[in-house]
């Protein structure tokens, strides 16, 4: 995905050597053209595993999750971060701190979207400790669905989330892998 990462370092802005701020086509505006081919190769890549719902978490995976499961054909689910007087009760509950908001956040799954009969694919945007993909894994597991795998937008290859994911078996594909953003630079795995 050399169109990501060109944009990546034509728009990203380096904030510390830990954190990657993508505003201009992730996290505040949306570029639906490259949200569009973002789900066309996440589709791509989990062709053939039978999936049933695509999951992520509130709110920048939303577009990239949206797009994933319109060329997948099956329901978008995403995990709210807060309940509100509308949360169906009977609903799974999982406590994660969240790398970017420096908070232990409540994500939360009404039970009526996950079945033991579910094949998932998680998208997330940006996965640097991995705690809100962790989680969603919890929530899954929970449910009886099966994991078929993650999808992560950019990778910080630096940090130990996605790592962590694949240690424990679990398939991970990431369409860009950042080993480093020391001295406001980012570097991509070769």
């Amino acid at each position: 995905m050399e169109s990501l990462k060109n944009q990546i370092l034509e728009e990203g802005v380096v904030l510390s050597d830990q954190v990657l701020k993508l505003d201009s086509i992730l996290n505040h505006q949306v570029d639906p053209v490259l949200i569009s081919s973002l789900g066309k190769e996440f589709a791509k890549r989990f062709e053939g595993e039978s999936i049933t719902k695509v999951l992520t978490l509130e709110s920048s995976g939303i577009s990239i999750a949206y797009a994933t499961a319109y060329e997948m054909g099956v329901p978008m689910v995403f995990a709210r971060r807060k309940k509100s007087i509308t949360t169906d009760e009977d609903a799974y509950c999982e406590r994660v701190p969240s790398f970017t908001k420096g908070i232990v956040t409540d994500i939360v799954v009404s039970k009526s979207f996950l079945s033991a009969d579910d094949r998932i694919l998680i998208i997330d945007d940006i996965i640097a400790n991995g705690d809100a993909v962790r989680g969603l894994m919890q929530i899954i597991q929970r449910s009886g669905a099966k994991l078929s795998g993650l999808g992560i937008v950019v990778e910080k290859s630096f940090q130990a989330g996605a790592r962590t994911i694949r240690e424990a078996g679990v398939r991970v594909e990431s369409l860009a892998k950042i080993s480093s953003l020391a001295n406001g630079k980012i570097e991509f795995e070769a």
